[in-house]
C-alpha cells in the first residue's frame, strides 16, 4: 500500500487551481500584448504574468505561490481605485475574480498543502489584500457615481398651461395635446397614494409577430382616449376602440395589409404604429363660432368625428371614430395612396411609422424611410391632406422647398431628401406646424449631399400650416454622418426667462443636447454654442468643424479606456482592445474604414420618445440612454461579397450607389453585454427657469436581459417617452425590464412599480374614465431589436375602488 495517496488527494485541490490560474494568466497575457501594442493599459499583461507564475507555483507546491498572489491582488486594488474610484460596478471585473481567489487560497484545503512550514508572512499579506479589496467593495456600495441629488424648490412657477383644451380627464393626441408636452392635470392619483395602484384590466390585441415579420416588429403605440373611448393601434395597423374602464373591445379595424405575410415582408425595416390622430368637427365649431349669419353652414359630413391611421403598406385611411367604418367621404373610399408621386421602391421601405398631424383643415403625415439601402430612396415629402375630403392641399420637399403647390400627376418628389418619421407638433394659435427632421441617405457617408438636403437636415423645421412655406429652419447636427436624425416630438411651451415669457419649443435630440428655441422665430431661448469636432472623413465627403451644443444637455462625457466593462477581466480587456481598435476622439468622431466608436450611438441620448414637461412647474422630466455603437465603411467592391443586411443593425447596409456600405452595431462584448460601464439608462428632471438638472438617477434592472433574472438596478436604457401629472407623479415604462415605473417629480424618488407580462418600449398615458377614476394605461408588446419580450397587452392601472 502507497504511503503518499493522502498528500496527493491533498494535493488536488492546489493543482486544479494552478491549473485555472495558469491558462488565466496566459490569457491574460496574450491580451495583454494586444493591449499594449495599440497603446493601451499594462495592467493584463502585467496581471497576467503575475496570475500565470501563481498558477506555477502552485503546481510545484510552493508556498512562495500565496505571496505572489497577494502581491497580485494588492496591485490590482490599487490599479482599480486609481482607475475607477468606489464605483461598485466598475469594480466589479477588476476586482471581483481576483478577490474570490483570494478567499479560496485562504481556505485550509488549498492552503495547508502548501505550507509544509509556518509562513505567517504569507498569510497575513494575502488576508490584509483580501480584506483591503472587501472593504473597497463594502465602501463603493455607499457611493452613486454620474447620479445627482437634489430637490425642486417649489410647487408652482405660476406659470399657466397653454396648451389646447381638453377636458382634463382625455388624452386627445400622440403627446396629450398638439403641443407635445405630455402634461396631464389630473392629480387624483398622487405620491402618497400611488404606491396603492394595481391593475384594473388588461386586454390582448391578438395582434403578435409571425414568422415573416421583420425583426424590428414593435408595440410603441401611445393609445388616445376621447369620444368616451380608448383608441389603441398594433403594429399591423389594426385600430381598436376599448371601453376606458373595463378594457372591452368596441370596435376593431382591420386595413389587412397588403403584403402581410408575403416572402419579402421578413427584409422590411420596421413594422409599428406609434399611435393614430383624432379629429372632430364639433369642437372646432365650438371654438370657432359662425358671427356672420348669412355665412352658409358647413356641410354635414357622414363622419364628423375621425380617426386617421396610417398603414403599414403606405395608405392614410380615415375611420368614423363612432363606428370604426371607413369614412368613405375622405380619398378613395376612405383612404389615401401615399405612393402616389413618390416613385419606385421596395416593399416596406417606404411607410408612415407615426401618426399624422390634425388641425382644423388638414391631416398632415411624413414617412420613414429606411436607413442605408441605397442613394435613390423615396422623398422625405411632407404632405397636407384636406381633413374632409382628402385631397391634397399642400406638399413641402425638402428638396424642393420653396414650390407647396401640389404637385402635377405624373410628377414625382425629389428622390432621397430628408424625411421626418416621428411626430409632428401643431401650434395652432400661431399658424404653425414644427417638424423634427432626418438626413438624406445614406446615414454614414454624405459626400453626394444637396445644398437642400444639407439645410433641412437633422434639426427642426417650422412650416406655415396653411400654405406649408418655411417660416425658419434650425440644424442641430451639420454634415450628419451619425444617424443624429432629430426623434423626439417636440414640445410646446410658455418658458419663463429672465426676460419675460417666451414661446418655446424644446427638442430633444440623440446627442443629448435639449434645444429650447423660441417656436415663433428660431431663435435659441437657451445658449447654443458651436464646439470644435474630430475632422478628417473618408475620401470624397467631408465633415463640418464644428457642432452646435446647447447649454441644456445631457452629453456624455468623453469615453476612455477605463470606461470598458465586463462581468470579468476577460471580457474587459477584450472590450478594451475594441475600444483602442477603434477610432474615437470624442463626440462626432468621423465614419472610417478603420472602424469607429460612436458614442452616443444611434439610438441617441434621447430617440422618439421625447420629453415630458409641466409648464405649471416649469419642470421637465427626461429619460436619457447611454449605449455606445460602432460603424465601419466597406468598400463598395467589398459589400457584395460581405455576409448581407440583415436588419439595421446587423450585416452590411449596402448603401447602394454609394461608394461605401456600414457595418452598424452596438458595442457589446463577446458575452453580449455592453462595453462601456453601467449606468446606461436614468430618469431626470430640468428647472426649465435655470436650465439645470434638479436630480438625475439612475433607473431600472437587469432582471429581463441577464442570464440569471436578478433585479439588480444598473441603471438599463430605456426606448420610450414619459408623461408627467400635475399631482407631481410622473410615469415611465420604457426600459428593458418589463416595469411601469412611477416617480416623484420634486426629487426623483421612486414611488411604485408595476410588473408587466412583456416589453413595454412605449409611452404610457392617464385618463379618467367613466366611473371617474383616474387610469394608467400602457401597451406592452415588446420590441424586436431590443430583444424583450414579445407580447399583445394593453394594461390600465388604477387606485383601489374605494367602497
Amino acid at each position: 500500500m502507497s504511503t503518499d495517496g493522502a498528500p496527493r488527494r491533498s494535493r488536488l485541490l492546489p493543482n486544479i487551481l494552478g491549473i485555472v490560474m495558469l491558462l488565466m494568466g496566459l490569457a491574460l497575457l496574450a491580451g495583454g500584448i494586444k493591449l499594449a501594442t495599440l497603446g493601451g493599459s499594462l495592467y493584463y499583461l502585467i496581471a497576467g504574468i503575475g496570475v500565470g507564475f501563481t498558477g506555477v507555483l502552485l503546481l510545484q507546491g510552493r508556498r512562495s505561490a500565496i505571496g505572489l498572489y497577494a502581491a497580485v491582488l494588492f496591485a490590482s486594488t490599487i490599479w482599480s481605485l486609481y482607475e475607477v474610484g468606489l464605483d461598485w460596478w466598475q469594480l466589479v471585473p477588476r476586482l471581483a475574480l481576483w478577490f474570490a481567489l483570494g478567499v479560496v487560497l485562504l481556505l485550509p484545503w488549498f492552503r495547508k498543502p502548501l505550507l509544509r512550514q509556518p509562513a505567517p508572512k504569507a498569510t497575513a499579506a494575502l488576508s490584509i489584500a483580501v480584506v483591503l479589496a472587501g472593504l473597497c467593495a463594502l465602501a463603493s456600495q455607499f457611493t452613486n457615481p454620474g447620479e445627482i441629488k437634489g430637490e425642486l424648490d417649489r410647487e408652482t412657477a405660476n406659470m399657466p398651461n397653454t396648451a389646447p383644451a381638453m377636458p382634463d380627464g382625455d388624452w386627445n393626441s400622440y403627446g396629450r395635446s398638439a403641443h407635445g408636452d405630455r402634461y396631464s392635470p389630473l392629480a387624483q392619483i398622487t405620491p402618497d397614494n400611488v404606491s396603492k395602484l394595481t391593475p384594473a384590466w388588461t386586454y390582448r390585441t391578438g395582434d403578435i409577430p409571425g414568422p415573416n415579420d421583420p425583426g424590428e416588429t414593435t408595440a410603441e403605440n401611445t393609445p388616445l382616449k376621447v369620444n368616451g373611448m380608448l383608441y389603441v393601434c398594433t403594429p399591423h395597423s389594426q385600430v381598436i376602440a376599448l371601453d376606458p374602464d373595463t378594457g372591452k373591445e368596441i370596435w376593431r379595424f382591420d386595413p389587412k395589409i397588403s403584403t402581410q405575410n408575403a416572402p419579402n415582408f421578413k427584409g422590411w425595416a420596421h413594422m409599428t404604429c406609434r399611435g393614430v390622430s383624432y379629429h372632430d368637427d364639433a369642437a372646432y365649431a365650438a371654438a370657432s363660432p359662425v358671427t356672420d349669419a348669412s355665412a352658409p353652414a358647413a356641410a354635414p359630413t357622414a363622419c364628423p368625428k375621425r380617426i386617421f391611421v396610417p398603414t403599414a403598406d403606405t395608405r392614410l385611411i380615415a375611420l368614423n371614430a363612432d363606428t370604426g367604418k371607413m369614412c368613405e367621404d375622405f380619398g378613395d373610399k376612405g383612404q389615401v395612396d401615399l405612393r402616389a408621386n413618390i416613385g419606385e421602391f421596395t416593399a416596406g421601405g417606404y411607410y408612415s411609422t407615426s401618426p399624422p398631424a390634425v388641425t382644423k383643415n388638414l391631416v398632415v403625415i411624413g414617412g420613414h424611410v429606411t436607413d442605408n439601402v441605397s442613394v435613390d430612396e423615396p422623398s422625405g415629402v411632407i404632405r397636407a391632406y384636406d381633413v374632409h375630403d382628402g385631397h391634397l392641399v399642400w406638399n413641402w420637399d425638402s428638396g424642393n422647398p420653396d414650390d407647396t403647390t401640389p404637385i402635377a400627376p405624373g410628377q414625382t418628389y425629389t428622390r432621397n431628401s430628408p424625411n421626418m418619421w416621428s411626430m409632428f407638433s401643431v401650434d395652432e394659435k400661431n399658424g404653425m406646424l414644427y417638424l423634427p427632421m432626418g438626413n438624406q441617405m445614406p446615414d454614414q457617408w454624405g459626400g453626394n449631399r444637396t445644398p437642400e438636403s444639407e439645410k433641412y437636415s437633422a434639426g427642426l423645421t417650422a412650416l406655415d400650416i396653411d400654405t406649408g412655406h418655411v417660416k425658419w429652419t434650425y440644424q442641430f447636427t451639420h454634415h450628419d454622418l451619425w444617424d443624429m436624425d432629430v426623434g423626439g416630438q417636440p414640445t410646446l411651451m410658455d418658458l419663463k426667462t429672465a426676460d419675460g415669457v417666451k414661446p418655446a419649443v424644446l427638442a430633444s435630440t440623440k446627442q443629448g443636447s435639449i434645444y429650447v428655441l423660441n417656436r415663433l422665430t428660431g431663435e435659441p431661448i437657451v445658449p447654443i454654442h458651436e464646439v470644435p469636432v474630430p475632422q478628417g472623413a473618408v475620401e470624397g465627403d467631408r465633415t463640418s468643424p464644428t457642432q452646435p451644443k446647447s447649454d441644456l444637455n445631457f452629453m456624455p462625457p468623453v469615453m476612455q479606456e477605463r470606461d470598458m466593462w465586463g462581468v470579468t477581466p476577460f471580457d474587459q480587456m477584450l472590450c478594451r482592445i475594441d475600444f483602442k481598435s477603434l477610432r474615437y476622439e470624442g463626440p462626432f468622431t468621423p465614419p472610417s474604414l478603420q472602424g469607429t466608436l460612436v458614442y452616443p450611438g444611434n439610438f441617441g441620448v434621447f430617440d422618439w420618445g421625447g420629453l415630458s414637461v409641466d409648464p405649471v412647474r416649469q419642470v421637465a422630466f427626461v429619460n436619457p440612454s447611454y449605449m455606445a455603437f460602432r460603424s465601419k465603411l466597406v468598400p463598395a467592391a467589398e459589400v457584395a461579397g460581405g455576409p448581407g443586411r440583415k436588419s439595421e443593425t446587423e450585416g452590411v447596409q449596402p448603401n447602394k450607389g454609394a461608394p461605401y456600405g456600414v457595418i452598424l452595431e452596438a458595442l457589446l462584448s463577446p458575452m453580449g453585454l455592453p462595453c462601456q460601464a453601467p449606468a446606461w439608462g436614468y430618469v431626470a428632471a430640468v428647472d426649465l427657469t435655470t436650465h439645470q438638472t434638479i436630480w438625475k438617477h439612475k433607473n431600472g434592472t437587469v432582471r429581463d436581459s441577464s442570464p440569471v433574472p436578478i433585479p439588480l438596478t444598473m441603471g438599463v436604457p430605456s426606448l420610450g417617452g414619459t408623461f408627467t401629472t400635475a399631482s407631481g407623479v410622473s410615469f415611465l415604462s420604457g426600459t428593458l425590464d418589463q416595469y411601469l415605473r412611477a416617480y416623484d417629480i420634486r426629487n426623483g424618488k421612486q414611488l411604485w412599480e408595476g410588473r408587466l407580462p412583456a416589453g413595454a418600449q412605449t409611452t404610457p398615458m392617464t385618463y379618467t374614465g367613466k366611473d371617474g377614476r383616474q387610469y394608467v394605461v400602457v401597451v406592452a408588446g415588446g420590441h424586436g431589436s431590443l430583444g424583450t419580450k414579445q407580447g399583445d397587452y394593453v394594461m390600465a392601472f388604477a387606485l383601489p375602488e374605494s367602497k
